[in-house]
């Protein structure tokens, strides 16, 4: 065996090693969040009062976090240590399949503000609008789309790896992920979603300054302010959601444009681990959040991990449906 072919296994080894935790770390991260994903899902198809048009976006996101999980991960995990050797198409679709699903779920959620925008502000003409017909053509354009834009690598924009490995850095062309990836997919959503969610709480805010004064004269106006207020902690739980996909994806994407932008600079190998396992951690925080700011899903999760009917009784049906979302 000559030198360079020892020096090379030593190095194949090394980077087994140390990968060894980020690995670990993943495989958590995996099945938190195909499992409680799943939950999230099961949730909606068991209660019926449940199957709102604002929750089935969630569930076209919870299905892109459950992906994240059974199928993204395991393929970030064996490219972190060059798997597949020798097959550049199966490397590039490994590559790509995360892409794919961060656009749809950034789509999900703008779909998601979109949604409440159109609850909050024209109000009257929302269910006329958001039919469970529009909802679902509205998601299968998304899932579209984001199989084109996240298959592009796929398509030939693409480098040609030096080595045989199937690595990130030497098979994805990092003008994609930084002009296509962060910015059409990245900043421009997250901007748009700034908007949307400030002009939402802008127009909240005004209607219950509007009730406040109508109050004492109408008792009429204490249930529309009740109902306003539920509104603006709906928006604000889901505005969290948004807000946490934003603090887990953008350490990875400030690290891809260095990498484009910054030739000199030197990013650890341990921070780059970090930020990615940081954005894999947002696929399995969603549901945790979930539960926890929406009371009617973790009345829900409850009710299938203790294996008990969750049917309510008729006199509170009615208080359960104004609080779906609470």
């Amino acid at each position: 065996m000559n030198t360079s072919s020892l020096t090379t296994n030593r190095t194949d080894d090394l980077i087994l090693t140390l990968n060894a935790p980020y690995t670990s770390i993943e495989i958590v991260i995996a099945v938190t969040a195909t499992l409680g994903n799943l939950l999230v899902c099961v949730a909606v198809i068991q209660d019926r009062k449940l199957r709102t048009v604002t929750n089935y976006f969630l569930v076209s996101l919870s299905l892109a976090d459950v992906c994240v999980g059974a199928i993204a991960i395991p393929c970030a995990i064996l490219t972190s240590i060059g798997l597949p050797h020798n097959n550049l198409k199966l490397c590039t679709l490994m590559l790509s399949i995360l892409t794919m699903l961060t656009l749809s779920s950034t789509l999900s959620l703008v779909s998601i503000a979109v949604d409440r925008y159109i609850a909050i502000l024209n109000p009257l003409r929302y269910k006329s609008i958001m039919t469970p017909r529009n909802t679902f053509i509205c998601i299968l354009c998304s899932w579209s789309l984001s199989a084109v834009g996240g298959l592009l690598p796929v398509m030939g924009w693409h480098k040609s790896p030096s080595t045989h490995r199937c690595l990130f850095t030497q098979v994805i062309d990092m003008t994609y992920m930084v002009f296509f990836f962060t910015f059409i997919i990245f900043v421009l959503p997250l901007t748009s979603m700034l908007l949307i969610y400030a002009r939402i709480f802008s127009e909240v805010r005004r209607q219950i300054q509007v009730t406040a004064k109508l109050v004492t004269k109408d008792s009429s106006a204490g249930k529309k302010e009740t109902g306003i207020k539920r509104e603006i902690k709906t928006a604000t739980s889901l505005f969290t959601i948004v807000f946490l996909f934003v603090v887990c994806w953008a350490p990875l994407h400030v690290m891809n444009a260095l990498i484009l932008f910054c030739l000199p600079c030197y990013i650890p190998p341990i921070l780059l681990d970090t930020a990615i396992i940081l954005s894999h951690a947002n696929s399995a925080l969603n549901p945790i959040l979930c539960a926890y700011k929406l009371k009617s899903f973790r009345n829900k999760f409850i009710a299938v991990f203790c294996h008990r009917n969750n049917n309510i009784k008729p006199g509170a049906q009615a208080a359960h449906h104004s609080n779906i979302f609470t």
